[in-house]
C-alpha cells in the first residue's frame, strides 16, 4: 500500500461535529481513487488532512511506508511528497506556461528542471504553448498547465479536488480521457474528490462513496 489512513477523527474548532469519524482507507500504488459523496460528507475536508492542510485530532497516515500523521508526528504538507490539483488551477497570471510549471521545481539543478519541464509539457501536449500566459489558454489547457506543474516534482501521490468542476460538459468528457491516460502513463497514485458519479465511474480503479463522515461503501470500476 502507497498510503493507509488508520481511525481518523477530525472536527473544526468552531463546531462539536466530528466531519470523520474513525475513517479508515488503504490505497494502492499506481490506483485511481475517487472518493464520492456529497457536500457535508468529509470528503474535501479528507484530501486537506492528507495534505497536510489540517491535522486529525485522532489517527494516523502513513505514506510509502513513511508516517506522516499520528499522535507524535505532522509531516508538513511541503515535506510529504504529495501534489494537489486545485479546482481554480491556481496559476499564477504573470508566470507564463513554462514558468508557472517551472515554480514547483526550485530544489532540482536547472539543467534538470529544463528537462523534466520539456518532458511533462510532452505529456500534457503544451510544448507549442509554453511561452504563453493562463489569459491566453482555454479552460482545458489551463486544467493540463496546472496537471503538469504538478506532476513535474515526481510526487508520490496526487490529490485532485473537484477537477472537472469548471469545464463544460463537452470538455469534461474529452478531459477525463485524457487525465486518465496521463496518469496511467506516469503510474501516478491518485485521489480524487468529486461528486460527480460520472466522473468517478469514467476515471478511477477505485470509487469510494462517502456518506454521514464515513465510508459508505467501496467499489472496483
Amino acid at each position: 500500500m502507497i498510503l493507509e489512513i488508520k481511525n481518523l477523527d477530525f472536527k473544526y474548532d468552531n463546531s462539536d461535529e466530528l466531519v470523520l469519524n474513525d475513517f479508515s482507507l488503504d490505497i494502492e500504488k499506481g490506483n485511481i481513487v475517487s472518493i464520492l459523496g456529497q457536500s457535508g460528507s468529509g470528503k474535501s475536508t479528507l484530501l486537506r488532512i492528507i495534505a497536510g492542510l489540517e491535522a486529525p485530532s485522532r489517527g494516523s497516515i502513513i505514506l510509502n511506508d513513511n508516517i506522516i500523521v499520528d499522535e507524535k508526528t505532522f509531516i508538513s504538507p511541503e515535506k510529504r511528497g504529495i501534489g494537489m490539483l486545485f479546482q481554480d488551477y491556481a496559476l499564477f497570471p504573470h508566470l507564463n506556461v513554462y514558468d508557472n510549471i517551472d515554480f514547483g521545481l526550485h530544489k532540482l539543478k536547472k539543467e534538470n528542471r529544463k528537462e523534466r519541464i520539456e518532458e511533462v509539457l510532452n505529456l500534457v501536449g503544451l510544448c507549442e504553448y509554453k511561452k504563453r500566459y493562463p489569459y491566453e489558454l482555454s479552460g482545458g489547457q489551463q486544467q493540463r498547465v496546472a496537471l503538469a506543474r504538478a506532476l513535474a516534482p515526481k510526487p508520490l501521490i496526487l490529490l485532485m479536488d473537484e477537477p472537472f468542476s469548471n469545464l463544460d460538459a463537452d470538455l469534461k468528457t474529452k478531459i477525463r480521457i485524457e487525465l486518465k491516460e496521463i496518469l496511467k502513463s506516469e503510474k501516478m497514485t491518485c485521489v480524487f474528490v468529486t461528486h460527480d458519479k460520472v466522473d468517478a465511474h469514467e476515471i478511477s480503479d477505485v470509487i469510494i462513496t462517502m456518506e454521514q463522515n464515513n465510508i459508505k461503501n467501496s467499489t472496483l470500476n
